[in-house]
Formats: structure tokens, C-alpha cells, sequence
């Protein structure tokens, strides 16, 4: 047959009639909204088979089986751990008589009844702003374990850090101590897993967080979902909890960032009996696809009720705010409701600072009302791009009235909100999107007048270290960085403000790869052909 253009025209029209079809039934498979959906639909029709590929990497939703695997281990948390509680709600008694103040019992309610939050009494606290002393203490905790250790981080690297925690955790399994490790492959990037084969010969385990076996690892090349949870807990009763991750930068090793600014909790009480619960469940989730043992709940601590002062120092009140996309609880819930409660002040430190529309309509309200609200964000970027819709955040508010610092000793990491006489939040979540619509995290949810006020003077501190962000700071920038965040911010909203729901299972994988390829190689030919001819 001989080409002609009429020929090749009617190709390429019945090739794009195929490419749309195929963009429309890949992205309306699967709940989204509709910015983000739209926005699919541009870059699948736009780049023919590129975007597809595209896609693959960070527009395809969780799998039907990781969906229902994780759903299956909350209802059993559910079943085990929350019936006494929502029983005590019920009449009243959950609450000490003398502690039911208006705010904290409407904090406690609401984590409670929406999002599983398991109030606790008995923990006593300290915190950890320093790298370098928090992983002392964490280091000598680990080997001194006598049960267990369950740990998971986002990042887990395998550096000088890295090598002296996987010491600890290898002398632990030495010990007879059950040795539990899950990271995240995004977030360890550089960390192979025959980095813990010697703990493994010594009886611990490691597992990448929602990972295959390695002989489909192919088959989940999703980019976008992540464990961002920092959790360490040490013979059921020691827990930590907060926003440090293991490797030099966070000891202050980096050149690039210098003195690192993170904030973490050690805990111990009641509340590392809930981390274990949540490690259980991302452990369990994780493993589904391996010969690894299940983490079952009777190896957990058996939790009771133990009511204590809330206003008595050395008891912090505690609940555990996990971030659970799959059963719709997300940071941007926590963060709410401690703004709308606020009647003096809000302090905010985060490292990224993309809240989406009710957050941000939330802290001007309440700076447009005379609550003191402020922000502390890096002075320097650790991934520009996130960074540069940082700031254009940052000036919208500054522009309506939030008062917005940079931080200039280093990097600040810290995940950190107080507000008011007792109510604090430590963790893992960031007031941006991926924290919100994407990650997997899990917060502290204080009610004590003495860490809430350590915090607050820590915050306090800090601010001497900082530059208070102005209008006219905005004003005198080039034309290009008052542009770049502008566009970054429009990519952000529209492709990654979204929950994540049912999308292709593993097993449609294989054959959604081979289609795009194919659709991606017939457009490149066609091209080829018709540059040839017109030559």
C-alpha cells in the first residue's frame, strides 16, 4: 500500500480518537476531583503516549488489594482497641469531671468520634529539638530493649546514621528482642535491601512500607504515596514520635543544610501502646505479599483506660492523629480544628507551607479577628519546587494579615502547632498538600499546660533567629521568582489535591504498560514517516 497523505491523515485522526478514549476511561475509572481530573485529561491528550506513561508514575491511584488491605487491619484496630472508649464518650465519663472545658473537649470529641483518636493520660514526655542528642537517647533505648522494637521512618539511609541506628536495632535482635523496621523507598532512596540482611540472619525483619515482592516490584511504580510517619517503639511502653528522619543531615552532617531544626517527642506511658497499634497495621498491610510473619495484636500491650489529671504536668493527656487516607482522616482535619478553637494565638512551624482552601481561609480568619497567628517557614529550599510554592503561599498570607518568618539558623523541619493554655500538635504532617491528600502520617495531640508552654517558648526562640516576611520583601523580587511560584502552585493544585481511592489493581498493570508503550511508539512511527515523506 502506498502512503498518502489522506492515508496518513485518517491514521492519525483514528489514533487520537483511540488516545482520547483510552485518557477518558484511565482517569474517570477512579474517584478524583475535578481539577485534578481535568488536568489528566489535558496532559493523556495533549502528550500522546508520553502522558501516559506520566500517568503511571504519579497520577495512578492505589490498587483494589492495598485499599482493602489496609481497610481489613483498621477494622480489627477498630473492634479491639475503640469500643471502651466510644462506650465512656457515650455517658459522659471520658473526661475527667473538672477537665470538660468547652475546647478540649471539643478537640477530643472531634479526634475521637471522626478519626479514631484513642485519648490517653498516663505518658510522660520530653522533648527533642536536637538531632544529635534525640538519637543518643533513641540509640541506648534500642539496645537496651528487652521485648521489641518497632521501627518506621520515611527516610532510613544508609549512612553513618543509618549504620549506627542498624547497629542498635542488630544488637536488640542479638538480645532476644523482636526487631521490626518498615521504610519507604521514595524516601530511602540509596538504602538496598540487603542493607539489613545481617539484622535479618539475627532474627529481625525489614520491610519497604506497601511494597511487593521483588519478583513484581515493577508492577507499583506509583510515586505520589508514601509512609511519612516517624515512629519508634521499645518494649510497648517507650515511643517517639515527630518529624526527625534517620541520616547525617538530620545530626547537622549536611553542608548543604548546616544545623538542621526539628522537633521530637519521647514518649513514655500509654500513647506507645497506640504507635504499636498503628505500626501493627502498616506492618501488617506491608507484608501481605511476602513469607513474613503478620504483627498480631495479641503480641500487643493490653490498653486500659487510666484517667488522670490533664492539667497535672507530669501526665500528658495524649491522643495519636494518624493520617489515614484510605479511611478519609487527613491532617488537614487536625489542623482545623485547632485553628478554629483558637482565641489568643496560633503557632505554626512547618517546612512546606501549601495549605489547601479551608486551611488557608481559616488562619485569615482568625488573624483578621486579632488572634495572633504565625508561621515559620526554611530559608532555603531542600526540593525547590515545593519551595517556590512556599512562597507564594507565604505572601498570600502575609498579604492578609498572617504574620510569616523565614528561619535563617539552617533548615527548620519541624512539624509543630500550639495554641492556647494546653493544646499542641508534634508529628509527622506538613501543612501542605502531599500531607493532607497523599502521605501517610501520624501527629501527637497534646493537652498539658507545660508542654504546650515549652513549645510555645521554644517557638518564641526561635523567632529570634528569623526574618519576619513583609509585603514590600515580596515586592522587590525579580520577575521571575514572582512568577515561578505562581506556576508551581497552579501544578500543585491541580495534580496533586487529591484523595487517593480505588484505582487499577496490580494486575491490570502489565497490560495498561504494554498499551501506553505501544500508543507512545505508533505516534513516534507515524511521526517518523510523515517527517521521511515530506523530505
Amino acid at each position: 500500500m502506498i502512503l498518502t497523505w489522506d492515508i496518513i491523515r485518517r491514521t492519525i485522526e483514528v489514533l487520537w480518537i483511540i488516545n482520547i478514549a483510552f485518557a477518558v476511561w484511565t482517569v474517570f475509572r477512579s474517584r478524583r476531583s475535578v481539577v485534578a481530573t481535568w488536568a489528566w485529561m489535558l496532559v493523556l491528550t495533549v502528550l500522546p503516549g508520553i502522558g501516559f506513561i506520566l500517568y503511571l508514575f504519579f497520577g495512578r491511584q492505589l490498587s483494589h488489594d492495598e485499599i482493602f488491605a489496609i481497610q481489613e487491619e483498621q477494622k480489627k484496630v477498630q473492634r479491639h482497641y475503640l469500643a471502651e472508649q466510644r462506650d465512656m464518650l457515650k455517658e459522659h465519663d471520658l473526661l475527667p469531671e473538672k477537665e470538660r472545658l468547652p475546647r478540649v473537649r471539643m478537640l477530643s470529641e472531634l479526634n475521637l468520634n471522626n478519626d479514631d483518636a484513642i485519648l490517653t493520660f498516663d505518658n510522660q514526655v520530653k522533648v527533642f529539638i536536637s538531632g544529635p542528642e534525640l538519637f543518643d537517647q533513641m540509640i541506648t533505648d534500642i539496645k537496651n530493649a528487652k521485648k521489641s522494637v518497632s521501627l518506621e521512618f520515611y527516610t532510613f539511609y544508609s549512612n553513618q546514621l543509618g549504620h549506627r541506628v542498624l547497629k542498635a536495632l542488630e544488637e536488640a535482635a542479638a538480645n532476644g528482642a523482636k526487631v521490626r523496621v518498615i521504610y519507604d523507598t521514595s524516601g530511602s532512596r540509596g538504602t538496598k535491601p540487603s542493607f539489613f540482611d545481617h539484622l535479618r540472619e539475627l532474627g529481625g525483619e525489614a520491610q519497604p512500607f506497601i511494597s511487593t515482592s521483588k519478583k513484581h516490584w515493577f508492577t507499583t511504580p506509583r510515586l505520589n504515596y508514601h509512609l511519612h510517619r516517624k515512629l519508634v517503639i521499645i518494649d510497648h511502653h517507650i515511643g517517639y514520635i515527630g518529624g526527625f528522619n534517620i541520616g547525617d543531615q538530620y545530626v547537622n552532617k549536611s553542608p548543604k543544610f548546616g544545623h538542621w531544626r526539628d522537633t521530637h517527642l519521647r514518649v513514655i506511658g500509654q500513647s506507645p501502646i497506640l504507635m504499636e497499634v498503628r505500626f501493627a497495621m502498616d506492618w501488617n498491610t506491608s507484608i501481605r505479599r511476602t513469607n513474613l510473619p503478620k504483627f498480631e495484636l495479641k503480641e500487643l500491650k493490653p490498653f486500659t483506660v487510666n484517667r488522670k489529671d490533664i492539667n497535672d504536668n507530669k501526665n500528658v493527656a495524649m491522643q495519636l492523629f494518624p493520617q489515614d487516607l484510605i479511611i478519609n482522616i487527613t491532617a488537614s482535619d487536625e489542623a482545623e480544628g485547632i485553628i478554629a478553637g483558637a482565641k489568643k494565638y496560633i503557632y505554626i512551624q512547618t517546612p512546606y507551607l501549601i495549605p489547601e482552601e479551608s486551611i488557608l481561609e481559616a488562619l485569615i480568619i482568625a488573624a483578621n479577628s486579632g488572634i495572633d497567628v504565625r508561621i515559620m517557614v526554611p530559608c532555603m529550599p531542600d526540593h525547590p519546587f515545593v519551595y517556590r510554592a512556599t512562597e507564594y503561599y507565604a505572601k498570600y498570607l502575609v498579604a492578609h494579615g498572617v504574620k510569616v518568618y523565614k528561619y535563617n539558623d539552617g533548615f527548620i523541619h519541624a512539624k509543630t502547632m500550639v495554641s492556647g493554655s494546653n493544646i499542641s500538635s508534634v508529628g509527622s504532617a506538613n501543612q501542605d498538600f502531599r500531607s493532607y491528600t497523599l502521605n501517610f502520617e501520624v501527629n501527637s495531640f497534646n493537652y498539658n499546660p507545660a508542654l504546650t508552654q515549652e513549645l510555645k517558648k521554644i517557638f518564641e526562640k526561635d523567632l529570634g533567629k528569623c526574618t519576619l516576611l513583609t509585603n514590600d520583601y515580596f515586592a522587590q523580587q525579580s520577575s521571575w521568582l514572582k512568577f515561578k511560584p505562581i506556576l508551581l502552585k497552579i501544578i500543585i493544585t491541580y495534580f496533586f489535591n487529591e484523595k487517593p481511592s480505588i484505582g487499577l489493581s496490580d494486575r491490570d498493570f502489565t497490560l495498561y504498560f504494554k498499551n501506553a508503550v505501544f500508543i507512545s511508539f505508533t505516534y513516534f512511527f507515524i511521526g517518523y514517516i510523515m517527517i521521511t515523506i515530506k523530505k
